[in-house]
């Protein structure tokens, strides 16, 4: 049972046993979860020395109840038994910091790596305890800046197209005449053309199913800055696609920045600000194109994992069978 996380409900369904006392039996007698040495301070920091690597992922997931834990994996056990190097409750790099430097320093300097996003704390932590890592960025946190400023565009412009509609309707409410608001072909209202715009501007054009092209065919004619936006989002992207080394994506990335300034759209002066403030880091991805996938994809197994044991009730109990499997 400690190697698979099929919930004790299930097995006692399968067994016509209530699941309900076969999780207490085996947490109580089956285990050894009341003589395991990381019991007492479980629900604060767990950490696995042992199981540090030269290449590691840093990230943050919720428990129950949006609480925070940070963890801290390493990527040579894809994921696996031996991935987890260390979980701590909260973000603050402190405390990051507190857990990180039990690992004796000669473990610490073996680290070559560390990828992570563009979180402060996690950029400190990483700093002060891994002096001989190189810090990546990853390429996908950039583009979801980026993404993100496309977006607030596009919710900008709908919240003012409700407004318009209320503004109409109460008019022709008032003149006691009947609103029937502008369709267009592809049988949107502006509003809904707005709302349904969401997903094909997170999408590379070549990636639009046929309704998707005829709606971004409505929209950006419409609004020519959401169609600035998205160009600027696109282009991001696309360096970290085409771009072979970092020399190549220093240059393109100061195009970027100047194309930025050229259309004036403050949502995307911000990403720049960020970008050019961690450049280093984030150009560091051409060195091995490593990414901070395998710390999401982690992050997906624990949420699994919190669905089979139908949420987190004991926190230290919820901890110790997590760590039976992937620590």
């Amino acid at each position: 049972m400690d190697n698979n996380p099929i919930s004790c409900h299930l097995l006692g369904r399968l067994y016509s046993v209530d699941g309900k006392q076969l999780q207490q039996q085996y947490k109580d007698f089956l285990s050894d979860f009341h003589t395991w040495d990381q019991k007492s301070h479980a629900e604060d920091w767990l950490l696995f020395a042992d199981n540090i690597g030269p290449a590691l992922s840093i990230d943050e997931t919720a428990l129950s109840n949006g609480e925070l834990y940070t963890i801290v994996t390493n990527k040579a056990a894809k994921g696996g038994k031996k991935a987890i190097v260390a979980m701590l409750k909260g973000t603050q790099s402190e405390q990051i910091i507190r857990v990180m430097e039990q690992i004796p320093l000669r473990k610490r300097n073996k680290v070559r790596e560390v990828t992570m996003d563009m979180a402060a704390n996690m950029i400190k932590a990483i700093r002060r305890c891994f002096a001989n890592a190189e810090r990546v960025i990853d390429r996908f946190h950039v583009q979801k800046l980026a993404y993100d400023a496309v977006q607030e565009g596009r919710i900008k412009y709908r919240w003012e197209a409700l407004d318009e509609e209320n503004k109409a309707l109460e008019a022709a409410k008032k003149n006691r005449q009947s609103y029937q608001p502008e369709v267009f072909s592809n049988g949107d209202t502006l509003k809904q053309l707005l709302a349904r715009s969401r997903y094909l501007l997170f999408k590379h054009p070549t990636k639009w199913t046929a309704s998707q092209k005829e709606r971004a065919e409505l929209l950006f004619p419409k609004y020519p800055e959401l169609y600035k936006a998205y160009n600027l989002s696109l282009r991001l992207g696309n360096i970290f696609t085409i771009c072979k080394t970092k020399q190549q994506a220093f240059k393109r990335l100061a195009i970027w920045y100047n194309d930025v300034e050229a259309v004036g759209i403050d949502a995307f002066k911000t990403v720049a600000r960020s970008v050019q403030t961690h450049y280093e880091s984030i150009l560091n991805f051409f060195n091995n194109r490593s990414t901070n996938a395998s710390a999401e994809s982690f992050n997906a197994k624990v949420k699994a994992f919190r669905a089979t044991s139908r949420g987190v009730r004991d926190t230290a109990f919820f901890l110790f069978r997590l760590t039976k499997i992937y620590a």
